[in-house]
């Protein structure tokens, strides 16, 4: 019924003629529908003359101008660039405007008077925007034509340039500066149109990507097994986690039971190995042979029966110490890197050589090895990182990034990447093409080891005894910490020279100078509230990475 009435009169009001008619008619139909629903009596006809009507807003115009104008102030407060357009096409948008147009239209139109006339917004303040800001009604210039206007302007009047907000990183003259820059060819901003832009020059990086990190729980030590005479240079886990080796400067291979060692037991330690004339520098568990591959500085690669504890191989080749060895994680073959520059890789059943690979003109010093190519990777004192194509025995790739001595190479289980360590850099490369990735920075000193378990923690050893903990995928530090040299040793003797993980990740095991081979493990206790991430410092030290790289 109700709308049918509508319908009936909206007909009415527009074929008649009568003026006061269709007048009294209309708030009739506004009374009687106010309280029902306000929202179906958005428009409302007023005039009967033929094809004549007008839209008429729900609300008081001047309430909706001073909304419109406190919403402009709080988003955009400057003041609109002036076209001095005021042509017929202005005139003809204007009346197709909505509420909110014609609003905005006004409110430009009185801001642009008052810069015009010099004074301050006296339209926009009785239209609401002289509402508690900090601003105090002062006016923010766009454009150099209207900061000279308005310095002329208050020239007259207050003498400064109270009344004058610049934009962030301008400056805003006195009268007599800014007169004379008005006035002279030459002096004060350059404007050969009258009407350039102000831009400020900024040295923030806003479109840089800051990584979150993942929260790691801090480490610490949790044993200390005192029981090698010299330096302990390498470790190995078995492929079982139940035992690990240690190659020390005492010619000695040691090998623990590694449950027992964490806890600190007396009886952790299972058989000594002697055979070698020099430090050994590397150890390998066979995961398929009951054989245990050691490599020393006295040119010599051993191959120990773990069932008889006796020396069963012997690979000659090398003319100078070997630093490390690996094996390959599929194929009987073992790889082997030393003083002499070169990395020889054996069969481990025959003890032939199958290739040498050349072309470091330094010792090579760390080595990994791949199931897929490039199945070898080769760092050397030369600073260079090769990787080699193990079915031609050629090089692939020579990475030249670092400028110091590449001591150690690292990879994960759960990417096809590697890491290398120097005393420059700690650089993070994908292993496919060699591509580099990133660069951990923060570790002041020459990276001996490295080691990285499946969480994603990555823990470097340095010369000087410290010790970086970092987020794998984003290079994060999120812990600094330093090895303590046992009593009875010098100071200078809490070097780090090796580390590795065990299988499961949650222990970690590192070689010193000091003669001790240390178990460190996660703090428990540790929450994301009680070492929470530095997000702050994390973000500065991104924004520094992107303007170095710049």
């Amino acid at each position: 019924i109700y709308l049918n009435k509508f319908i009936i009169t909206t007909a009415a009001c527009m074929m008649t003629s009568d003026t006061d008619a269709s007048n009294g008619l209309l708030q009739c139909l506004a009374s009687k529908s106010a309280h029902q629903s306000r929202k179906r009596a958005r428009i409302l006809f007023s005039g009967h003359e033929p094809a004549q009507s007008a839209f008429a807003p729900s609300v008081d115009y001047q309430i909706a101008k001073a909304a419109v104008a406190r919403r402009v102030k709080y988003h955009y407060p400057v003041v609109p660039h002036d076209n001095d357009n005021d042509g017929g096409d202005e005139k003809k948008k204007s009346k197709n405007l909505s509420v909110t147009g014609r609003a905005l239209e006004e409110l430009r139109q009185d801001r642009l008077d008052a810069l015009k006339n010099g004074t301050t917004s006296a339209s926009a303040s009785a239209a609401g925007m002289s509402g508690d800001n900090n601003n105090g009604g002062q006016i923010v210039i766009h454009r150099e034509v209207d900061l000279n206007a308005s310095h002329n302007a208050n020239a007259n009047t207050s003498g400064n340039a109270s009344n004058v907000l610049a934009l962030p990183g301008q400056t805003v003259k006195d009268t007599g500066s800014a007169s004379a820059s008005s006035s002279g060819a030459g002096t004060g901003t350059k404007s050969a149109a009258g009407d350039g832009i102000l831009v400020k020059k900024t040295n923030k990086f806003t479109n840089v990507s800051i990584p979150t990190p993942k929260w790691h729980a801090p480490w610490e030590l949790s044993t200390v097994i005192s029981s090698h005479l010299g330096w302990v240079r390498s470790i190995a886990f078995d492929h079982t986690n139940d035992m690990f080796a240690t190659g020390s400067a005492d010619r000695t291979i040691k090998i623990f039971d590694f449950a027992k060692a964490c806890v600190g037991a007396p009886d952790a330690l299972k058989i000594t190995l002697t055979g070698h004339i020099s430090p050994i520098r590397g150890l390998a568990f066979s995961p398929r042979h009951p054989y245990l591959f050691s490599a020393g500085e006295d040119k010599m690669v051993k191959c120990w029966d773990l069932e008889t504890n006796q020396v069963v191989r012997h690979y000659h080749g090398h003319l100078s110490g070997v630093f490390d060895l690996k094996l390959h994680p599929t194929l009987d073959l073992l790889v082997t890197g030393g003083r002499d520059a070169v990395a020889r890789v054996w069969d481990m059943r025959t003890r032939h050589q199958v290739h040498c690979l050349t072309g470091h003109d330094n010792t090579v010093g760390a080595i990994l090895t791949k199931a897929v190519d490039p199945q070898v990777v080769t760092g050397s004192y030369d600073s260079t990182i090769k990787l080699w194509d193990l079915v031609a025995g050629k090089c692939m790739t020579t990475l030249t990034h670092h400028k110091k001595a590449v001591r150690c190479l690292a990879q994960p289980s759960f990417e096809n990447a590697f890491m290398s360590g120097s005393a420059d850099h700690i650089k993070k490369w994908q292993a496919k093409e060699g591509r580099f990735v990133r660069n951990f920075t923060g570790h002041k000193a020459v990276i001996n080891a490295m080691a990285i378990n499946d969480d994603g923690v990555v823990v470097t050893g340095g010369d000087n005894g410290t010790m970086n903990f970092w987020d794998y995928k984003t290079g994060y530090c999120f812990q600094k910490t330093e090895t303590i040299a046992q009593p009875g040793s010098l100071d200078a003797e809490n070097g780090i020279y090796t580390a590795a993980f065990d299988l499961t990740g949650t222990r970690l095991v590192t070689g010193e100078a000091d003669k001790t081979v240390k178990i460190w493990k996660q703090n428990d206790q540790a929450s994301e509230m009680s070492h929470p991430v530095n997000t702050k410092g994390w973000r500065k030290q991104c924004l520094a990475e992107a303007r170095q790289r710049k």
